[in-house]
């Protein structure tokens, strides 16, 4: 009898524990579905913002690449930042080059290697779009405190799904 009522007690944890386990994925479901929303929204907010000064998402991104490298980027090596094939990226470039914000050079080592950067013009132009990107997003979060940024930040860091599957190449 004993071993029977072990047996019922036994199966019962079990199941107590798939309830939790069953609560706890659906609990990490909505969570994604939340962080999905908000990124979506906030996506949305900045084009729109984007749009009315006359640019995108994906020319922001180039432009903060390259600003943030500071030089020359091969074409390869900037797509692999930005996680795009490199004809999205060549696309992106071709319209900043006719548009004067980039200039694209031939490498010196290798001709079939183009490497790109900033011209003056289009430093000059991403610094301003990117402080005012800078206050437009401070805006969207406005009522994210600082301790709440913290919070965020160290639970953010532990649940980059990047760093379970080991993906590179991330300005984060």
């Amino acid at each position: 009898m004993r071993s029977t009522g072990n047996r019922l007690v036994s199966q019962a944890v079990k199941c107590e524990r798939v309830a939790v386990t069953d609560t706890l994925a659906k609990r990490r479901l909505r969570l994604w579905i939340r962080l999905l929303r908000i990124t979506r929204v906030t996506e949305s907010q900045l084009r729109e913002f984007l749009r009315a000064h006359e640019s995108t998402m994906p020319r922001f991104d180039v432009l903060a690449a390259l600003h943030r490298a500071d030089g020359e980027l091969t074409m390869t090596e900037l797509s692999r930042r930005l996680l795009v094939s490199n004809g999205n990226t060549t696309t992106v470039i071709d319209r900043l080059e006719s548009d004067g914000l980039v200039q694209r050079t031939p490498s010196t080592a290798d001709r079939r290697i183009n490497n790109v950067a900033l011209t003056a013009a289009g430093r000059r132009q991403f610094t301003r779009l990117a402080a005012e990107h800078e206050a437009q997003v401070d805006e969207i979060f406005s009522d994210v405190s600082a301790a709440d940024l913290d919070a965020l930040e160290d639970l953010l860091r532990r649940i980059e799904p990047f760093k379970k599957v080991g993906a590179h190449g991330l300005d984060g």
